[in-house]
Protein backbone atom coordinates (compact mmCIF):
# COMPACT_ATOMS: atom_id res chain seq x y z
CA UNK A 1 0.00 0.00 0.00
CA UNK A 2 2.78 2.16 0.98
CA UNK A 3 4.61 1.97 -2.49
CA UNK A 4 1.04 2.38 -4.25
CA UNK A 5 0.81 5.72 -2.77
CA UNK A 6 4.52 6.75 -2.92
CA UNK A 7 3.50 5.81 -7.04
CA UNK A 8 0.54 7.72 -7.13
CA UNK A 9 2.17 10.78 -5.44
CA UNK A 10 4.38 10.38 -8.16
CA UNK A 11 2.21 10.40 -10.96
CA UNK A 12 0.89 13.39 -9.65
CA UNK A 13 3.80 15.40 -9.07
CA UNK A 14 4.60 14.69 -12.62
CA UNK A 15 0.93 16.26 -13.76
CA UNK A 16 1.67 18.79 -11.52
CA UNK A 17 4.92 19.47 -12.93
CA UNK A 18 3.70 20.07 -16.19
CA UNK A 19 1.53 22.91 -15.21
CA UNK A 20 2.40 26.44 -14.74
CA UNK A 21 2.97 27.84 -11.06
CA UNK A 22 0.20 31.52 -10.63
CA UNK A 23 2.16 33.83 -8.52
CA UNK A 24 -0.04 36.66 -6.22
CA UNK A 25 1.73 39.90 -4.51
CA UNK A 26 1.51 41.72 -2.18
CA UNK A 27 4.78 44.83 -1.68
CA UNK A 28 5.41 47.60 -0.23
CA UNK A 29 6.14 50.74 -2.65
CA UNK A 30 4.48 48.94 -5.05
CA UNK A 31 0.39 48.94 -6.82
CA UNK A 32 0.61 44.94 -6.09
CA UNK A 33 -2.27 44.02 -3.83
CA UNK A 34 -3.04 40.35 -3.96
CA UNK A 35 -2.31 41.19 -7.98
CA UNK A 36 -1.61 38.15 -10.00
CA UNK A 37 1.84 39.06 -11.36
CA UNK A 38 2.80 36.27 -13.70
CA UNK A 39 3.41 32.58 -14.27
CA UNK A 40 6.60 30.65 -13.20
CA UNK A 41 7.64 27.25 -15.08
CA UNK A 42 9.51 24.03 -13.53
CA UNK A 43 12.51 22.91 -14.74
CA UNK A 44 14.90 20.59 -13.73
CA UNK A 45 16.60 21.12 -11.31
CA UNK A 46 19.09 18.82 -9.04
CA UNK A 47 21.05 19.60 -5.72
CA UNK A 48 21.37 23.25 -4.80
CA UNK A 49 23.99 25.18 -3.52
CA UNK A 50 24.00 26.84 -0.32
CA UNK A 51 24.68 29.98 -2.84
CA UNK A 52 20.85 29.25 -4.59
CA UNK A 53 18.26 30.36 -2.01
CA UNK A 54 15.18 27.33 -2.27
CA UNK A 55 11.77 27.26 -0.86
CA UNK A 56 11.77 23.36 -0.64
CA UNK A 57 8.05 21.70 -1.11
CA UNK A 58 7.38 18.42 0.01
CA UNK A 59 3.24 16.78 -0.09
CA UNK A 60 4.49 13.70 0.96
CA UNK A 61 4.55 14.66 4.34
CA UNK A 62 1.17 16.09 5.53
CA UNK A 63 0.22 17.82 8.87
CA UNK A 64 -3.10 18.64 10.17
CA UNK A 65 -6.23 19.48 8.63
CA UNK A 66 -7.40 23.35 7.51
CA UNK A 67 -10.76 24.79 9.10
CA UNK A 68 -10.32 28.30 7.65
CA UNK A 69 -9.78 31.91 8.54
CA UNK A 70 -12.37 34.88 9.55
CA UNK A 71 -12.91 37.46 11.38
CA UNK A 72 -15.40 38.88 14.30
CA UNK A 73 -18.80 40.22 13.72
CA UNK A 74 -18.43 42.33 16.78
CA UNK A 75 -21.37 45.19 17.87
CA UNK A 76 -18.98 47.86 16.64
CA UNK A 77 -18.40 46.51 13.03
CA UNK A 78 -21.85 45.75 12.74
CA UNK A 79 -23.03 49.57 13.94
CA UNK A 80 -19.74 50.89 11.93
CA UNK A 81 -21.70 48.51 8.71
CA UNK A 82 -25.05 50.07 9.53
CA UNK A 83 -23.81 53.23 8.91
CA UNK A 84 -22.42 52.82 5.46
CA UNK A 85 -24.54 53.27 2.43
CA UNK A 86 -25.73 50.49 0.14
CA UNK A 87 -23.31 50.07 -2.07
CA UNK A 88 -20.39 50.50 0.28
CA UNK A 89 -22.17 47.36 2.29
CA UNK A 90 -22.10 45.49 -0.52
CA UNK A 91 -18.40 46.12 -0.78
CA UNK A 92 -17.43 45.24 2.21
CA UNK A 93 -19.27 41.85 2.35
CA UNK A 94 -17.85 40.95 -1.04
CA UNK A 95 -14.26 42.10 0.05
CA UNK A 96 -14.19 39.67 2.93
CA UNK A 97 -16.78 36.46 2.53
CA UNK A 98 -17.17 36.11 -1.38
CA UNK A 99 -14.74 33.35 -2.67
CA UNK A 100 -13.99 34.93 -5.98
CA UNK A 101 -14.11 38.65 -5.87
CA UNK A 102 -13.02 38.76 -2.10
CA UNK A 103 -10.84 37.36 0.20
CA UNK A 104 -13.15 34.14 1.02
CA UNK A 105 -13.75 34.09 4.91
CA UNK A 106 -15.16 30.98 6.20
CA UNK A 107 -14.57 31.96 9.86
CA UNK A 108 -16.86 34.40 11.81
CA UNK A 109 -16.84 35.28 16.02
CA UNK A 110 -19.60 36.78 18.03
CA UNK A 111 -19.60 38.42 21.47
CA UNK A 112 -22.07 36.90 24.07
CA UNK A 113 -22.88 40.47 26.04
CA UNK A 114 -21.39 42.78 25.56
CA UNK A 115 -17.22 43.48 25.57
CA UNK A 116 -15.19 46.07 24.99
CA UNK A 117 -16.16 46.91 21.09
CA UNK A 118 -19.94 47.58 22.12
CA UNK A 119 -21.37 51.27 22.18
CA UNK A 120 -22.91 50.21 25.32
CA UNK A 121 -23.07 47.53 28.14
CA UNK A 122 -25.76 44.83 28.31
CA UNK A 123 -26.77 41.28 29.05
CA UNK A 124 -30.07 39.52 27.62
CA UNK A 125 -31.59 39.23 31.32
CA UNK A 126 -32.80 41.18 34.35
CA UNK A 127 -30.52 41.76 37.25
CA UNK A 128 -31.05 38.67 39.70
CA UNK A 129 -32.83 36.21 37.47
CA UNK A 130 -31.17 33.37 38.59
CA UNK A 131 -33.55 31.14 36.22
CA UNK A 132 -33.29 33.18 33.22
CA UNK A 133 -36.95 33.69 32.33
CA UNK A 134 -36.32 37.23 31.02
CA UNK A 135 -33.58 36.19 28.53
CA UNK A 136 -33.54 37.86 25.39
CA UNK A 137 -31.29 38.86 22.68
CA UNK A 138 -33.65 41.81 21.66
CA UNK A 139 -30.25 44.20 22.01
CA UNK A 140 -28.54 42.02 18.96
CA UNK A 141 -31.63 42.74 16.46
CA UNK A 142 -31.09 45.96 15.31
CA UNK A 143 -27.31 46.00 14.13
CA UNK A 144 -25.65 42.82 15.15
CA UNK A 145 -27.67 40.25 13.95
CA UNK A 146 -28.92 41.84 10.37
CA UNK A 147 -25.05 41.87 9.98
CA UNK A 148 -23.98 38.46 10.37
CA UNK A 149 -26.68 36.95 8.72
CA UNK A 150 -25.99 38.85 5.55
CA UNK A 151 -22.38 37.82 6.02
CA UNK A 152 -23.63 34.49 6.07
CA UNK A 153 -25.49 34.70 3.13
CA UNK A 154 -22.44 36.33 1.38
CA UNK A 155 -20.22 33.29 2.29
CA UNK A 156 -22.50 30.76 1.46
CA UNK A 157 -21.49 29.07 4.90
CA UNK A 158 -19.79 30.28 8.06
CA UNK A 159 -18.37 28.31 11.09
CA UNK A 160 -20.01 30.55 13.66
CA UNK A 161 -18.53 30.80 17.08
CA UNK A 162 -19.06 32.61 19.98
CA UNK A 163 -17.52 34.33 23.04
CA UNK A 164 -18.55 35.49 26.68
CA UNK A 165 -16.36 38.56 28.05
CA UNK A 166 -18.41 38.54 31.05
CA UNK A 167 -20.86 37.04 32.55
CA UNK A 168 -23.65 39.41 34.38
CA UNK A 169 -22.36 41.78 37.29
CA UNK A 170 -25.11 39.75 40.10
CA UNK A 171 -22.99 37.04 39.36
CA UNK A 172 -19.67 37.94 39.85
CA UNK A 173 -17.43 38.47 43.40
CA UNK A 174 -16.74 41.50 42.42
CA UNK A 175 -20.50 43.08 41.06
CA UNK A 176 -19.20 44.51 38.23
CA UNK A 177 -19.09 43.09 34.32
CA UNK A 178 -15.83 45.00 34.58
CA UNK A 179 -12.25 44.78 35.88
CA UNK A 180 -12.31 41.23 36.21
CA UNK A 181 -13.60 39.30 38.60
CA UNK A 182 -14.77 35.55 39.71
CA UNK A 183 -17.80 33.55 38.53
CA UNK A 184 -19.67 32.87 41.93
CA UNK A 185 -19.95 29.06 42.09
CA UNK A 186 -22.98 29.41 43.19
CA UNK A 187 -24.12 30.36 39.58
CA UNK A 188 -21.54 27.99 37.29
CA UNK A 189 -25.06 26.07 36.46
CA UNK A 190 -27.08 29.15 35.42
CA UNK A 191 -24.19 30.79 33.58
CA UNK A 192 -23.46 27.31 31.35
CA UNK A 193 -27.84 27.35 30.73
CA UNK A 194 -27.12 31.04 29.82
CA UNK A 195 -25.08 29.76 26.88
CA UNK A 196 -27.61 27.26 25.70
CA UNK A 197 -30.26 30.44 25.91
CA UNK A 198 -27.82 32.36 23.21
CA UNK A 199 -27.05 29.43 21.46
CA UNK A 200 -30.50 28.16 20.76
CA UNK A 201 -32.13 32.06 20.52
CA UNK A 202 -29.30 32.60 17.77
CA UNK A 203 -29.94 29.35 16.08
CA UNK A 204 -34.13 29.94 16.10
CA UNK A 205 -33.35 33.18 13.95
CA UNK A 206 -31.42 31.17 11.29
CA UNK A 207 -27.75 31.70 12.58
CA UNK A 208 -26.26 28.44 13.45
CA UNK A 209 -23.60 28.22 15.88
CA UNK A 210 -20.07 26.15 15.00
CA UNK A 211 -18.52 26.20 18.27
CA UNK A 212 -18.09 28.03 21.48
CA UNK A 213 -15.29 29.32 23.55
CA UNK A 214 -15.65 28.93 27.28
CA UNK A 215 -14.37 33.29 28.08
CA UNK A 216 -12.52 35.80 25.92
CA UNK A 217 -9.25 35.98 28.13
CA UNK A 218 -9.65 34.78 31.70
CA UNK A 219 -6.45 36.08 32.94
CA UNK A 220 -6.71 39.51 32.22
CA UNK A 221 -8.63 42.09 34.69
CA UNK A 222 -9.51 44.48 31.99
CA UNK A 223 -11.21 47.80 32.36
CA UNK A 224 -13.88 46.44 30.07
CA UNK A 225 -15.59 43.56 29.98
CA UNK A 226 -13.62 40.60 31.74
CA UNK A 227 -13.62 37.40 34.49
CA UNK A 228 -11.04 35.65 35.92
CA UNK A 229 -10.55 32.01 35.99
CA UNK A 230 -7.60 29.88 37.28
CA UNK A 231 -6.91 26.91 35.08
CA UNK A 232 -8.43 24.96 37.84
CA UNK A 233 -11.86 27.09 37.96
CA UNK A 234 -11.58 26.35 34.43
CA UNK A 235 -11.37 22.73 34.13
CA UNK A 236 -14.15 22.60 36.62
CA UNK A 237 -16.40 25.01 35.14
CA UNK A 238 -16.23 22.73 31.89
CA UNK A 239 -16.55 19.21 33.40
CA UNK A 240 -19.04 20.00 36.25
CA UNK A 241 -21.58 22.39 34.55
CA UNK A 242 -20.86 24.00 30.84
CA UNK A 243 -19.86 20.34 29.06
CA UNK A 244 -22.79 18.68 31.10
CA UNK A 245 -24.90 21.29 30.52
CA UNK A 246 -24.15 20.93 26.60
CA UNK A 247 -24.41 17.12 26.09
CA UNK A 248 -27.86 17.55 28.44
CA UNK A 249 -29.58 20.51 25.85
CA UNK A 250 -28.48 18.51 22.83
CA UNK A 251 -25.63 20.73 21.81
CA UNK A 252 -22.82 18.34 22.36
CA UNK A 253 -21.74 18.74 19.16
CA UNK A 254 -20.64 22.42 19.35
CA UNK A 255 -17.28 23.07 19.26
CA UNK A 256 -16.02 23.50 22.35
CA UNK A 257 -12.39 26.47 23.13
CA UNK A 258 -10.74 26.41 26.05
CA UNK A 259 -8.50 29.21 27.14
CA UNK A 260 -8.81 31.96 24.50
CA UNK A 261 -6.09 34.08 25.62
CA UNK A 262 -2.33 34.61 24.78
CA UNK A 263 0.64 32.06 23.92
CA UNK A 264 2.51 32.27 26.97
CA UNK A 265 0.70 30.84 29.53
CA UNK A 266 -0.96 28.18 26.48
CA UNK A 267 0.83 25.09 27.67
CA UNK A 268 0.19 25.71 31.45
CA UNK A 269 -3.99 25.62 30.79
CA UNK A 270 -4.11 23.40 28.34
CA UNK A 271 -2.29 20.32 30.15
CA UNK A 272 -4.21 21.60 32.99
CA UNK A 273 -7.66 20.62 31.53
CA UNK A 274 -6.46 17.92 28.81
CA UNK A 275 -4.70 15.88 31.50
CA UNK A 276 -8.03 15.61 33.27
CA UNK A 277 -10.15 13.08 31.40
CA UNK A 278 -13.58 14.81 32.83
CA UNK A 279 -12.55 17.66 31.22
CA UNK A 280 -11.24 17.04 28.30
CA UNK A 281 -13.81 14.83 26.30
CA UNK A 282 -16.05 17.92 26.30
CA UNK A 283 -13.44 20.18 24.60
CA UNK A 284 -12.95 20.61 20.84
CA UNK A 285 -9.33 22.33 21.24
CA UNK A 286 -7.46 25.48 22.33
CA UNK A 287 -8.18 28.62 21.81
CA UNK A 288 -5.00 31.73 21.77
CA UNK A 289 -4.56 35.33 20.82
CA UNK A 290 -1.16 36.93 20.08
CA UNK A 291 -1.07 39.56 22.57
CA UNK A 292 2.20 38.42 24.21
CA UNK A 293 4.40 39.63 21.80
CA UNK A 294 3.52 43.61 23.12
CA UNK A 295 4.77 41.85 26.90
CA UNK A 296 8.46 40.74 25.31
CA UNK A 297 7.96 38.82 22.23
CA UNK A 298 6.75 36.49 20.21
CA UNK A 299 6.22 33.04 21.79
CA UNK A 300 5.26 30.45 18.92
CA UNK A 301 7.27 27.34 20.50
CA UNK A 302 4.30 27.64 23.03
CA UNK A 303 1.87 26.71 20.30
CA UNK A 304 3.71 23.57 19.30
CA UNK A 305 4.32 22.26 22.70
CA UNK A 306 0.34 22.01 22.84
CA UNK A 307 0.29 20.36 19.28
CA UNK A 308 3.23 17.85 20.24
CA UNK A 309 1.88 17.25 23.76
CA UNK A 310 -2.23 16.50 22.59
CA UNK A 311 -2.49 16.13 18.93
CA UNK A 312 -6.21 14.94 19.07
CA UNK A 313 -7.26 18.43 20.06
CA UNK A 314 -7.57 21.41 17.86
CA UNK A 315 -5.59 24.78 17.64
CA UNK A 316 -6.99 28.12 16.47
CA UNK A 317 -6.02 31.61 16.71
CA UNK A 318 -9.49 33.44 18.01
CA UNK A 319 -8.25 36.98 18.36
CA UNK A 320 -6.03 39.41 17.04
CA UNK A 321 -5.69 43.07 16.11
CA UNK A 322 -3.07 45.84 15.62
CA UNK A 323 -2.89 48.35 18.08
CA UNK A 324 -2.97 51.53 19.65
CA UNK A 325 -5.16 52.74 17.09
CA UNK A 326 -3.57 56.34 15.21
CA UNK A 327 -5.13 57.20 11.95
CA UNK A 328 -2.08 58.78 11.03
CA UNK A 329 -0.10 55.33 10.96
CA UNK A 330 -3.17 53.35 9.28
CA UNK A 331 -0.07 52.76 6.11
CA UNK A 332 2.26 51.82 7.76
CA UNK A 333 4.19 48.63 6.45
CA UNK A 334 4.21 46.83 9.83
CA UNK A 335 0.98 46.39 10.42
CA UNK A 336 0.52 43.81 7.67
CA UNK A 337 3.69 41.87 7.98
CA UNK A 338 2.66 41.19 11.92
CA UNK A 339 -0.48 39.24 10.55
CA UNK A 340 1.51 37.66 7.74
CA UNK A 341 4.46 36.43 10.77
CA UNK A 342 2.06 35.11 12.77
CA UNK A 343 0.13 33.63 10.19
CA UNK A 344 2.68 31.63 9.10
CA UNK A 345 4.35 30.23 12.41
CA UNK A 346 0.65 29.73 14.05
CA UNK A 347 -0.25 27.49 10.82
CA UNK A 348 3.65 25.73 11.20
CA UNK A 349 3.23 25.19 15.00
CA UNK A 350 -0.21 23.45 14.49
CA UNK A 351 -2.75 25.75 14.47
CA UNK A 352 -6.34 24.66 11.96
CA UNK A 353 -7.60 28.19 12.20
CA UNK A 354 -7.18 31.78 12.15
CA UNK A 355 -9.35 34.50 12.67
CA UNK A 356 -8.98 38.36 13.39
CA UNK A 357 -10.53 40.71 15.76
CA UNK A 358 -13.32 43.31 14.19
CA UNK A 359 -13.87 43.51 10.28
CA UNK A 360 -14.41 46.54 10.37
CA UNK A 361 -14.31 49.68 11.87
CA UNK A 362 -14.73 53.56 11.84
CA UNK A 363 -12.34 56.11 11.59
CA UNK A 364 -11.59 56.49 15.18
CA UNK A 365 -10.71 53.26 15.67
CA UNK A 366 -14.26 52.53 17.31
CA UNK A 367 -17.23 52.60 18.11
CA UNK A 368 -16.07 51.26 21.45
CA UNK A 369 -17.59 52.18 24.81
CA UNK A 370 -13.94 52.53 27.07
CA UNK A 371 -11.74 54.15 24.65
CA UNK A 372 -9.77 51.05 24.00
CA UNK A 373 -9.43 51.87 20.38
CA UNK A 374 -7.46 49.45 17.62
CA UNK A 375 -7.27 49.07 13.89
CA UNK A 376 -9.50 46.44 11.53
CA UNK A 377 -8.26 45.43 8.71
CA UNK A 378 -10.99 47.90 6.98
CA UNK A 379 -11.96 50.84 8.48
CA UNK A 380 -14.55 53.17 7.37
CA UNK A 381 -15.25 57.05 7.41
CA UNK A 382 -18.79 56.96 8.06
CA UNK A 383 -19.57 60.72 7.81
CA UNK A 384 -18.28 60.47 4.36
CA UNK A 385 -19.30 56.80 3.39
CA UNK A 386 -15.59 55.73 2.05
CA UNK A 387 -13.43 52.81 3.20
CA UNK A 388 -9.83 52.22 3.77
CA UNK A 389 -8.40 48.92 3.27
CA UNK A 390 -5.08 48.35 5.57
CA UNK A 391 -2.59 46.03 3.75
CA UNK A 392 -2.93 43.73 6.88
CA UNK A 393 -6.11 43.19 5.07
CA UNK A 394 -4.36 41.77 1.66
CA UNK A 395 -1.91 40.13 3.84
CA UNK A 396 -4.59 37.86 5.29
CA UNK A 397 -6.01 37.38 1.89
CA UNK A 398 -2.56 35.52 0.99
CA UNK A 399 -3.89 33.07 2.73
CA UNK A 400 -7.88 32.72 2.81
CA UNK A 401 -8.33 33.29 -0.35
CA UNK A 402 -6.06 30.42 -1.77
CA UNK A 403 -5.99 27.60 1.41
CA UNK A 404 -9.59 25.72 1.33
CA UNK A 405 -11.00 24.09 4.39
CA UNK A 406 -9.90 21.01 3.80
CA UNK A 407 -6.50 21.71 3.18
CA UNK A 408 -3.33 19.67 4.35
CA UNK A 409 -0.72 21.34 5.65
CA UNK A 410 2.76 19.96 3.90
CA UNK A 411 6.05 20.94 3.74
CA UNK A 412 7.57 24.39 2.74
CA UNK A 413 11.11 24.54 4.42
CA UNK A 414 13.33 27.93 3.44
CA UNK A 415 17.03 27.75 2.91
CA UNK A 416 16.91 31.14 3.84
CA UNK A 417 15.68 32.86 7.36
CA UNK A 418 14.58 36.28 5.63
CA UNK A 419 12.16 33.79 3.93
CA UNK A 420 8.96 32.67 6.33
CA UNK A 421 6.85 30.19 4.38
CA UNK A 422 4.14 27.54 5.01
CA UNK A 423 2.03 25.84 2.50
CA UNK A 424 -1.14 23.66 1.99
CA UNK A 425 -2.52 21.47 -0.39
CA UNK A 426 -6.35 21.46 -0.87
CA UNK A 427 -8.58 19.11 -1.19
CA UNK A 428 -8.63 19.34 -4.93
CA UNK A 429 -5.25 18.82 -4.70
CA UNK A 430 -4.07 22.30 -5.95
CA UNK A 431 -1.05 23.37 -3.89
CA UNK A 432 -0.39 27.14 -1.85
CA UNK A 433 2.61 27.79 -0.74
CA UNK A 434 3.02 31.35 1.11
CA UNK A 435 6.80 33.20 1.38
CA UNK A 436 7.06 36.44 3.36
CA UNK A 437 9.89 38.67 2.80
CA UNK A 438 10.01 41.25 5.81
CA UNK A 439 13.84 42.72 4.95
CA UNK A 440 14.81 45.80 3.00
CA UNK A 441 16.46 43.37 0.49
CA UNK A 442 14.65 41.70 -2.75
CA UNK A 443 15.74 37.71 -2.68
CA UNK A 444 16.22 35.80 -5.71
CA UNK A 445 14.83 32.21 -4.59
CA UNK A 446 13.35 28.86 -6.49
CA UNK A 447 9.74 26.99 -5.30
CA UNK A 448 11.77 23.55 -5.34
CA UNK A 449 9.96 19.96 -5.67
CA UNK A 450 10.95 16.17 -6.32
CA UNK A 451 13.89 17.45 -8.40
CA UNK A 452 12.36 20.41 -10.12
CA UNK A 453 12.08 24.12 -9.75
CA UNK A 454 10.76 27.62 -10.52
CA UNK A 455 13.04 30.78 -10.42
CA UNK A 456 11.14 33.98 -8.94
CA UNK A 457 12.30 36.81 -6.82
CA UNK A 458 10.50 37.75 -3.58
CA UNK A 459 10.93 41.99 -3.41
CA UNK A 460 11.28 43.81 -0.32
CA UNK A 461 8.96 43.54 2.46
CA UNK A 462 6.80 41.70 0.47
CA UNK A 463 4.16 38.77 0.70
CA UNK A 464 3.39 36.24 -2.56
CA UNK A 465 1.21 33.16 -2.75
CA UNK A 466 2.20 31.01 -5.36
CA UNK A 467 -0.35 28.12 -6.35
CA UNK A 468 -0.32 24.96 -9.21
Amino acid sequence: MRNLLTTLFLLASITAFSQKVTVYLTAEGSPNRLTPSGTLEFAPFGQPFENQPCVFVDPSETFQTFLGIGGALTDASAETFAKLPADKQKEVLTAYFDKEKGIGYTLARTNINSCDFSSDMYTYVADGDKNLKTFNIAHDEKYKIPFIKKAMDMAGHLDFFVSPWSPPAWMKDNGDMLQGGHLKPEYYDAWADYYVKFIQAYEKIGIPVWGLSVQNEPMAKQTWESCIYTAEEERDFIKKSLGPTLQRNGLGSKKLIAWDHNRDLIYQRASTYLHDPEAAKYIWGIGFHWYEDWNGGLQFDNVKRVSESFPDKNLMLTEACNFPFAWETINQWKWGERYGENMIQDFNNGAVAWTDWNILLDETGGPNHVGNFCFAPVHAKTKEGTLTYMNSYFYIGHFSKFIKPGARRIVSSSSRAQLLTTAFQNPDGSIAVVVMNKTDEKISYRLWMNGKAAETVSPAHSIMTLTF
